[in-house]
């Protein structure tokens, strides 16, 4: 159930850190160019037995939040590159399942490196986890769980597509040139009919 002050809003993200064993989420809320924390927290994934229960959950979880804060868009991270090519793939699916629950309400996603988050939000692209989450703290005047990196890591997320919101795949940019960025929102906004 939304409240008032979430429908009168200017726009309502939804960051996500994908994981395989925890996922992290946050939610925040931009009102008048003021930031504002409506949710966040984590998803543990390392109780369930099998992979595709562990997807399932996040689908789930991702689309609950999405019907219960209705988000304007989505910003998620993008997998990064390692060397264990099982984990890459179990990660991928991660991320894969979270834009699927975003795709199934017509939400956009944009998708962000780890490297550019933390730049956007700390100033340096190599910050720890701790430096990611004292800032997120400091945006967004909240206490947080320093126990939530993935949450505030998903928060961070949020508010660095908040700093870049005119990267949003398929908008133009100042100079005329569409945007770099693609996805899968606009693969999905440029190709209606190869919905299956």
């Amino acid at each position: 159930m939304a409240s008032t002050s979430v429908i009168a809003s200017e726009k309502i993200i939804l960051g996500v850190d994908p994981g395989t064993q925890v996922a992290g989420y946050g939610i925040i809320q931009v009102q008048n160019g003021q930031m504002k924390m409506l949710q966040y927290g984590v998803v543990h994934l390392s109780k369930y037995s099998t992979h595709e229960l562990k997807l399932k959950k996040l689908y789930d979880t991702i689309l609950r939040l999405i019907d219960e804060y209705l988000p304007d868009e989505m910003a998620i991270e993008d997998p990064f590159f390692g060397k264990n090519v099982q984990a890459m793939l179990k990660l991928g699916r991660a991320q894969g399942v979270s834009m699927a629950a975003a795709l199934s309400r017509g939400i956009p996603i944009v998708e962000y490196s780890p490297r550019t988050v933390k730049q956007s939000v700390t100033g340096n692209g190599n910050a720890s986890k701790e430096q990611v989450s004292h800032m997120v703290s400091h945006l967004l005047n909240a206490d947080l769980d320093p126990e939530f990196f993935d949450a505030t890591d998903a928060l961070a997320i949020a508010i660095c597509h908040y700093f870049h919101e005119n990267s949003i795949p398929g908008v133009k940019k100042s100079g005329g040139k569409k945007d770099k960025k693609g996805g899968w929102g606009a693969f999905v906004g440029e190709n209606p009919g190869r919905l299956v």
